[in-house]
């Protein structure tokens, strides 16, 4: 399904939505399950719309869900946005190379965001998206790790501790080069957890810029239960 409106900005964003989201217990697909009394992919579409950046969003739906939901969400796309959903896959990775294939000409940004990190906010969308126009191949937000990490062995026995300071915890969106993402995505051999995975495979720089608290990601119960509290605080 297709609502095509007069281009407003160079950026295209995906959306892999056809996670069942095991790990947030029985129930709809995880993009599907609300929060605030509306679903996660509302919440990250409207958002979405809000960065001026973006002149498209094309969402990887769940099997057989396509129109149910485009029906659900094209009233929070504003004029000017073009919006589109399609099938997803079976993997995150072929949601994700669906969704690029289905980009109209026009847009030689390309961000990769998560449904399930709903909260996002749209100066989030543009700072990545900035970055990658600044001239990056690739560009991903993170924040600081602030836990004390070990190295543990067999028998769960700590080998040493890792140093933090130069870890980073990443989130999205990520953000790529039309044709960096296009020509990885065509190249990729074995499924990775991230698209930005793919580019360092490929040998490609991967550049970071400040996260987001917000851009939390949804996976847990628990999580739902904090971005409930942040939502009503905002």
């Amino acid at each position: 399904m297709t609502a095509q409106q007069p281009m407003r900005g160079d950026v295209a964003v995906l959306v892999p939505a056809a996670g069942l989201g095991t790990r947030l217990g029985p129930g709809a697909p995880k993009a599907l399950r609300e929060l605030g009394g509306v679903s996660l992919l509302a919440h990250t579409v409207r958002r979405l719309a809000c960065a001026r950046a973006v002149g498209c969003v094309v969402v990887a739906a769940p099997v057989g869900q396509t129109d149910a939901v485009y029906a659900a969400l094209v009233a929070d796309v504003p004029v000017g946005l073009d919006f589109r959903v399609i099938e997803g896959g079976q993997t995150r990775q072929d949601s994700v190379a669906a969704a690029l294939a289905a980009v109209p000409p026009g847009y030689p940004i390309i961000l990769v965001h998560d449904a399930a990190r709903a909260l996002a906010p749209p100066d989030l969308v543009e700072r990545v998206a900035t970055a990658v126009r600044d001239g990056h191949d690739a560009v991903i937000p993170v924040l600081p790790v602030v836990d004390t990490i070990k190295e543990v062995g067999p028998g769960e026995v700590v080998l040493g501790t890792v140093d933090r300071s130069v870890l980073r915890s990443v989130q999205t969106p990520q953000g790529f080069r039309h044709d960096v993402l296009a020509a990885v995505h065509a190249s990729a051999a074995d499924p990775l957890t991230d698209d930005a995975g793919l580019v360092e495979k490929a040998g490609l720089p991967v550049t970071c810029v400040p996260g987001s608290d917000l851009a939390l990601k949804i996976t847990r119960p628990l999580d739902l239960v904090l971005a409930e509290a942040l939502l009503h605080v905002r």
